[in-house]
């Protein structure tokens, strides 16, 4: 008897689980984690303390949608692995959609940045796991010599992190393009020789 009053009550809190984290996507993907709880809570039609039943801070939902993120980021990172296609290509391709999502989506940027709060541990193993599996995709790349030989993983992620945060600095419309064009450039491999000596 109790179990069958409680099916649907579960049921009804996926579906406000769910319903919450939809709206925090949105709303943290276009404001970053500035925007309250109870903003998020009155967007989603639910109330405040039906938020905090399923997570306590905001700090808390900002992090399960930045887990989410990562997670699809390493799915793509491993599929792009398990590609036999030009490592050039592959790699070049998952650092365009690593850039342009962090350039649309401002919680993706803040995590990337550090501007936002401190993760726990599941996402920071995520965040790591990300890094090394980045790391791979460099590295065969660079054997490829698709990419300098002089960069490693930490120098792709400041240069991204450096045109975001100029990016979102300037009143530029439209940045997506030209942010994967720039990284693109400063990651190319240099000519060999005596070039720009000046004489």
């Amino acid at each position: 008897m109790s179990d069958r009053q409680q099916r649907p009550l579960r049921a009804d809190a996926r579906r406000n689980r769910e319903r919450i984290l939809h709206t925090a996507r949105d709303a943290f993907a276009a404001e970053g984690i500035a925007v309250p709880l109870d903003e998020i809570a009155r967007r989603a039609g639910v109330g405040a303390g039906t938020v905090h039943r399923h997570f306590p801070t905001k700090e808390a939902l900002f992090e399960e949608v930045v887990r989410e993120h990562l997670e699809q980021l390493t799915r793509d990172v491993r599929a792009a692995l398990d590609v036999e296609a030009e490592a050039g290509a592959a790699f070049f391709g998952f650092l365009a959609r690593m850039t342009a999502e962090a350039d649309a989506k401002q919680d993706l940027a803040e995590a990337i940045t550090a501007a936002g709060s401190p993760v726990g541990a599941r996402t920071e193993e995520l965040a790591a796991e990300l890094r090394e599996l980045f790391g791979s995709l460099l590295l065969r790349a660079q054997q490829a010599g698709a990419v300098r030989d002089d960069v490693d993983a930490a120098d792709v992620q400041a240069v991204v992190v450096a045109a975001l945060t100029a990016g979102r600095r300037r009143d530029a419309g439209d940045r997506s393009g030209r942010l994967a064009r720039v990284v693109f450039d400063c990651l190319l491999p240099r000519p060999s020789g005596p070039a720009g000596s000046g004489a």
